[in-house]
Formats: structure tokens, sequence, C-alpha cells
């Protein structure tokens, strides 16, 4: 009962004091901490350059498969199904649709290979775009199919590269715009996509908790919503359909005459005049897609999301200028910073000077546990802690990155892990070895607690190997970083191409372990490429390196963006839909 009282008195006050300080935060102008980082001099010296060309040379065949596959992608689900989605249907194509609905093409496509090179086949961009860009100055998600590609269907991929994009939504608190155009999900393969957790169904859970933690929910009608498509719409805060190219329904016009011999047209069995004025299910009826897309971005500028006004955000914009400086180095030299392999790999500090501001870098323990560079910089005004690979994860190297990961919590500093880790552990073949093995384990299993109760946000970005337990103390995927991306050099397996036989027993006949060795090793080969990975959706995507710094400034913004919503307190469930 005393209990009880006590709450009734102690709450109203506490939200009053968070009301009184969110509002004097709002009211105060403040501005960063001066800062002189050294500078990191890391010039190309002579005997850099025989390394360096062939990290070039390797880095340049990457690049030509990245092309290639970008051009894929572009041609969509091919020619002939263009034609019918422009000319037969006349529909925007998904791209167009997101000239329209965004402020301008600088978004952050999330994810764009993911699709490729799976055992039901290629499909281009796992059949969705979903990326992060601005509506009206606000960066939010965006979920939008492309039915040029089997009609929108909904493959293992799709499901899993929207389910992606809602975790990148709720981990930053952006606004989610679906655009929707789908078949449902592809029958043939239901197993993989209806019955589990994270199968289809959880598209809609999450829907359902983002509205409920405030994160807006908005939906646009640009196409065929069936079977489990029609939910998207429905469970949407607000949905906009478009007329006579819009239609939601549980099941087709082919399925209700085969089910009651009746025959009736889409528009008459889910059009958008049905469902804004006869179900309720849309709550805007546009006449067309351009009306459909002017009429979204009037209702982003209803969230409760206060940017900076013009003059706070030009002078913000100008400290930020002032502050911000060019890398010391060319960027483009990433390129032959890349490592082809671990055995190719150059000081990381000198890709940390080619993407920090001013090359400079204010560094961390720099005389203990060396093969781990630890410290803070800045990328484009914005302070952040970097973790990068530099050797072998070893005892010290991984206590010191437990110590600053831990520093970087404390000061809600943002962390960026550049990740090359060593290809194998070391065996055991002593005692001595089996204590260093002991001890080094503790140190890793230390520095992966820090790296997953950290409570900022992490960035990962693999510029060469993602190999074994060091990749998950580098903040692997696993460790559910904020956003991971791979450079097109990047190696992703438990151990790299070449090293298998660290992994074989040593109990059979020698030609039947090579034999075994080569096989695997094939295979390690085949499966590690960054575009394989992508294709999977192990990460957010393949990025060029010298494309990373203006990445990461994108990242850094929206991260930023959470600090504008008014509100992110829930005091009881909303009620949504009649």
């Amino acid at each position: 009962m005393l209990t009880t009282m006590y709450r009734c008195i102690i709450r109203p006050a506490e939200r009053c004091w968070r009301c009184s300080v969110r509002s004097v935060s709002s009211a105060v102008k403040r501005k960063a901490l001066p800062s002189a980082f050294p500078v990191l001099e890391q010039p190309l010296q002579s005997d850099h350059h025989r390394v360096y060309e062939a990290n070039l040379r390797n880095s340049n065949a990457c690049h030509n498969q990245y092309l290639e596959l970008r051009e894929k992608i572009r041609k969509g689900g091919g020619e002939k199904a263009i034609a019918r989605h422009t000319q037969r249907n006349r529909k925007f194509l998904v791209r167009e649709r997101l000239r329209l609905l965004l402020d301008d093409e600088d978004f952050l496509e999330l994810s764009p290979f993911a699709g490729f090179g799976l055992p039901y086949g290629d499909i281009p961009s796992a059949g969705c775009l979903t990326g992060i860009g601005r509506i009206n100055g606000l960066w939010c998600v965006f979920i939008a199919h492309d039915a040029t590609i089997k009609g929108g269907t909904a493959y293992p991929i799709t499901v899993k590269k929207q389910l992606r994009a809602q975790d990148i939504a709720i981990q930053n608190r952006l606004p989610c715009v679906y655009l929707v155009d789908s078949g449902g999900g592809f029958l043939p393969l239901q197993s993989e996509v209806f019955p589990d957790k994270n199968h289809g169904g959880r598209t809609f859970y999450n829907e359902a908790i983002m509205s409920a933690m405030k994160i807006p929910q908005v939906s646009v009608v640009c196409g065929s919503c069936t079977a489990g498509g029609a939910y998207i719409p429905t469970m949407a805060e607000e949905t906009v359909m478009v007329h006579q190219i819009g239609t939601i329904f549980l099941g087709g016009p082919p399925l209700v005459k085969a089910a009651t011999g009746e025959e009736v047209t889409p528009e008459e069995l889910g059009g958008a005049r049905l469902h804004a004025e006869v179900s309720g299910c849309v709550d805007h009826f546009a006449m067309g897609e351009k009306e459909a897309y002017d009429c979204t971005r009037n209702i982003v500028s209803t969230l409760n999301f206060q940017l900076p006004d013009e003059e706070e955000e030009d002078e913000e914009q100008t400290r930020r200028r002032k502050a911000e400086q060019e890398p010391l180095y060319n960027p483009v030299e990433l390129l032959g910073l890349a490592p082809k392999s671990y055995n190719h790999s150059l000081d990381v500090k000198m890709v940390v000077s080619r993407l920090t501001d001013g090359g400079r870098f204010q560094e961390f323990k720099a005389r203990y546990g060396t093969t781990l560079i630890t410290g803070f910089a800045k990328i484009h005004g914005h302070l952040l802690g970097i973790v990068a690979n530099n050797g072998e994860l070893s005892y010290q190297a991984a206590l010191k990155g437990s110590h600053f990961v831990q520093l970087c919590d404390q000061r809600d500093v943002p962390l960026l892990f550049l990740q090359n880790t060593a290809p194998t552990t070391a065996p055991t073949v002593s005692t001595t070895q089996a204590e260093v093995n002991s001890n080094h384990l503790k140190a890793q299993g230390a520095m992966m607690s820090a790296v997953a109760c950290a409570s900022v946000p992490k960035i990962t970005v693999v510029i060469g190997g993602c190999h074994g337990a060091d990749s998950y103390a580098m903040c692997g995927r696993a460790f559910d970083p904020h956003f991971l991306f791979l450079w097109p050099n990047a190696k992703v397996s438990i151990t790299a191409p070449g090293h298998a036989g660290s992994l074989l027993p040593a109990d059979g006949e020698r030609e039947e372990e090579e034999k075994q060795e080569e096989e695997l090793n094939m295979r390690l080969k085949e499966e590690c490429s960054a575009f394989y990975s992508s294709g999977r959706l192990w990460d957010d995507g393949v990025i060029l390196p010298q494309d990373t710094r203006r990445v990461l400034r994108n990242c850094l913004d929206i991260i930023k963006q959470r600090q504008y919503q008014l509100s992110t307190e829930k005091l009881q469930s909303p009620l949504l839909r009649i």
C-alpha cells in the first residue's frame, strides 16, 4: 500500500523533472569541446609499394565485380518485366518512386547485393529496396518492393531483408515507410517464409511493437497487396492508397471464382475506393502515384520530431565545417590499403589517417597491446572511438580493447570497429602455449562482454578478414552493430582460405588429410567473398573503400537524429485502426 502511494507521489514529479530537462536541453545551444588531436603522419613509404600495388590490383578486380553486380541490380526483373510494369500496369519503377518520395538521391541503400548466388536462384536486391533517406529533412527507413522481380513475391531472403531494415529502424528510432507492391510469400518455399519466429509474421509483429515504441509506421499501397502483403498497410498507423493500381485482399479474383464461382474485378474486390470509402482499411485516397507520395511527405511532416530550425541548423553546420577537415591523405589511396590477404596488410593507422578529419587521432594505450589500435577521432565533426585490428588480437590487445570500449560506453561516444582479423588461432603444441591460449581466451571473453554490453551506437567496417572468434570481439554481425559494411576485398569465414589444415584433426592418413584440406580450402575460397556474404544478408552492404567516409557520415547523422524526437516514452498502448 505504501509502495503504491509512494509511486503515485513520485511519478508525476519524475515526469515533470524529465520534461524540464528536455525543454532546457532543447533551449540551450551546445558546442563541442575544442580538440587538437595529434596528426597521424602515415605517408606511403618506398618499402610499402610492393604490397600496395598488389592490394590495388586486387581492389580493381573487386571493383569490376562490384560494378557488374550493380548493373544487374539496376535491370531488376529484366526488360520484359519492366515493360509490363510500366506500360501495361502504368506504374513507376521502384527507384522512380523513391525519387518522388525522398528529398534527394543521397540515401543510404542497404544490402543492394542481397539475393545473389542463392540455392533457389538469383533474386536481384532480394526483390525489394531498403535504405535510409530524408523526407522533409527527417531520416526515415524505407522498404520498397520491386514488382518487376517475380511480381514483388517475398522469398526467404526478401523477408530477411525487410526484418533487417526494421531492426535498424528500431535501433535508431527511425520512422518507417513501406511502399507495398507484393504478391505475398513464395509458396514453393513456404517452410522458409512462414512458420518461424524470424519469418514473414515477424514483419507485422515489428510494426505493432514499433508503433507502441512511438516509432511511426506509414504505408503506401502502390500495387498489389495480396495474402501476407495485405497486413503491412492495414497495420501501419497511416496508409495511402493509389486509385486503380493499388489493391488489398487476402485472396484475389481467381480465388474468389474458384471458391464461389463469382467473377469480380480487382478494383471491386479490393481497390482504393472500396478501402477508403467502405472498409476504412486505408486513410488517404490518391488518384495517382505522384499524389500518393506528396501525401506521404505531408504525413511525415506531422510526426513527433522537431528538427533544428534553419538558423540553428546553419549555425550547427558552420560549426561543423570549421571543426571538420578533409583527411590528411587522399581517401582514394584506401584502394591500395585494402588487404588482398592478411599477409598483405599494411599498418592500419594508414587507413585511419585517410578516414578521419585532418588525419587526426588521439591514441589510447599506444604502447600496450599494439596489435589493436584504439583511440578517439572525428569524422565530419562527429566524435567517435576507433577500434582497429593491427595484427593478431593478443591477450594484451583484448584487455586494451575491453578497457577502451567500456571507456567509450561511459562517455556515450559511438564506436567504429575496423575489422581485419587473423586467419587462424595459435595451435596448442606445448603446456606454455596452452597457458597463453587460456589467457587469450579469458581476455577475448572480457572484450566480447564489453562489446556486447556497450549501449553506445556501434558501426563495423570489415576492411580485410572477418574470421573466427576474433570477429566477435570486433563487433561482428552476431554482436548487433547498428551498421555493418564490407569492403569488396573482405573475406568472411571461420578461417581464411589456405588455413583449413588448422581446423582438421591429424588422425588419418596423410593423403586423405591433404585431399580433405584441399576440398575445404576450395569451399572456403568460394564462400568467403564479400559478395557471397552480402548475397546472404550477413551485412548491410558492400561499400567502396573511397566511399567509406561518406557512408560513415550518413550513419552518424542518422544515429544522431533520435535526439530530435520529442517524446519516446509510451505511457499507454496505442489505439490503431478501427
